[in-house]
């Protein structure tokens, strides 16, 4: 590239909230895409991390507008978490107060990053329907009633949700791709993106084929494809999918629907960082598995667009973890019907924190703590020497006979247990229950190989997933 070919820089901006939109556009190169050409708007790029921002501004500028939302008065909203992240950035910065009623199934980092920002975070059963009192919409509605000066945003009801991608991301997509879109894949969490930028291609002469990403689980996708609900089901994927049609969502506008289970939009996130670089978030899994199987459906060239919807980063503790995808029975595994079909950390992939006997108590709690674990197998040489809980740490605090720094100062090998209960990994489950009953945790041994432990949790996650 010559300097005279070297883009512009923009000058600096007055607030975060004029950098919301003008968002970049990236075309896959290092995936298959069959005879396609497949291009990602890259809305991760936006100051709040997602494509919510642009709805964000949107929504709040039209209650101010309108007379909804007064100085000093509190937003909201039920959001799967990007929204909310977006409403509590352009709230803060405008000096409202937000309140958010969350999905109990939403990553930690979303929430850590909500209340981070000063929100008031509601957590709420995401087992429950819309219409349930427990439901997030409906704890939002009712909130936002009780609260002097509230405003329940709405966004599955919000006409400014789809408007904010009818003026904009649909004008930057047709710039970006000089009007030549054979298709756009989108999914629905509140209906406005998909909505408005169809309206926007529509309202150009485009006759861009409209497509749904919708996860297996979801009802949309059968909604739209044969006008009745599919089976319901539940799904890891966040921010898109529903058991109802949000009312922003015009269902005539799309053409065709696609059902993406779980384990192929992470295995496609995932492929598209190994490959592209490019760190998304779980629901952006779901509209590239949906654009490339399109892709190489198709008989000749067609240039498709679909979005990268926020970044991965707030998903590193699950979508990117690998003990994460087994516990929620994601990973691809043979089941062998014995012990090791419930160790989804493995010491010989180096999954399993372990303590050595001559580190320090001190080392050995910061990393219990670090982890959010209560014990650690004590490991000399490679072969296991025992195993180290937090009963065994209070233990050695609970004398005055030395100060409390020398206490954490002493070695693992001074407090750790030495007497195991040891399983070989051929055994089968059953061999658990007495090691339980003697509360304990079962150490499970390849020979004299150590694999790795299983705990009440591991044993009842595994028959959850394999009933």
């Amino acid at each position: 590239m010559s300097m005279t070919d070297t883009p512009v820089l923009s000058r600096p901006a007055k607030t975060l909230l004029d950098l919301i939109g003008k968002t970049p556009m990236v075309e896959v190169t290092r995936i298959d895409t069959g005879p396609c050409r497949l291009f990602l708007k890259l809305e991760s790029q936006n100051p709040g991390g997602s494509i919510k921002d642009r709805i964000a501004l949107s929504m709040i500028e039209a209650a101010e507008k309108q007379g909804w939302l007064k100085p000093g008065g509190t937003i909201v909203e039920a959001t799967a978490g990007n929204t909310g992240l977006a409403l509590t950035l352009v709230g803060k910065q405008k000096g409202y107060n937000v309140l958010l009623v969350i999905p109990d199934k939403m990553s930690k980092e979303k929430i850590q990053h909500l209340r981070a920002m000063g929100a008031d975070v509601r957590l709420t059963r995401s087992d429950v329907p819309h219409g349930h009192p427990e439901y997030y919409t409906d704890m939002a509605e009712r909130l936002a009633q009780q609260i002097p000066g509230g405003y329940f945003v709405n966004q599955f009801a919000n006409d400014a949700n789809s408007e904010a991608h009818f003026k904009t991301t649909g004008p930057e997509i047709f710039e970006q791709m000089d009007g030549d879109i054979d298709a756009f894949v989108a999914g629905i969490g509140s209906g406005g993106t998909i909505t408005g930028n169809a309206r926007y291609f529509k309202s150009q002469g485009s006759k861009a084929q409209i497509i749904l990403a919708d996860p297996v689980g979801s009802a949309l996708a059968g909604l739209i494809n044969e006008g009745v609900a599919g089976p319901d089901g539940s799904y890891t994927v966040e921010g898109i999918g529903q058991n109802f049609m949000p009312e922003t969502t015009d269902p005539e506008l799309i053409d065709v629907a696609y059902s993406i289970p779980d384990a192929e939009a992470i295995a496609t996130v995932r492929e598209l960082l190994l490959k592209e670089g490019i760190l998304a978030g779980s629901s952006s899994g779901t509209l590239i598995a949906t654009a490339l199987r399109w892709c190489r459906e198709q008989t000749e060239p067609k240039r498709v667009v679909t979005f990268v919807c926020d970044t991965g980063a707030k998903y590193l503790s699950k979508v990117y973890n690998d003990a994460w995808l087994a516990d929620q029975g994601l990973a691809e595994r043979e089941l062998h019907g014995d012990l090791s079909d419930l160790i989804n950390r493995k010491y010989a992939a180096g999954d399993v924190v372990v303590i050595g006997p001559e580190d320090t108590l001190d080392t050995a709690f910061k990393r219990m703590r670090g982890d959010g674990l209560s014990q650690l197998p004590v490991i000399q040489d490679g072969r296991l020497v025992g195993i180290l809980d937090e009963s065994d740490i209070v233990h050695i605090m609970n004398t005055d006979e030395i100060t409390r720094k020398e206490r954490f100062a002493k070695p693992v090998a001074s407090a750790m247990t030495r007497d195991l209960d040891t399983l070989q990994v051929t055994e089968s489950l059953d061999a658990l229950i007495p090691v339980f009953d003697r509360d304990r945790v079962a150490i499970v041994l390849d020979g004299e190989a150590f694999v790795g432990l299983i705990t009440r949790t591991d044993l009842i996650n595994h028959l959850s997933l394999n009933r």
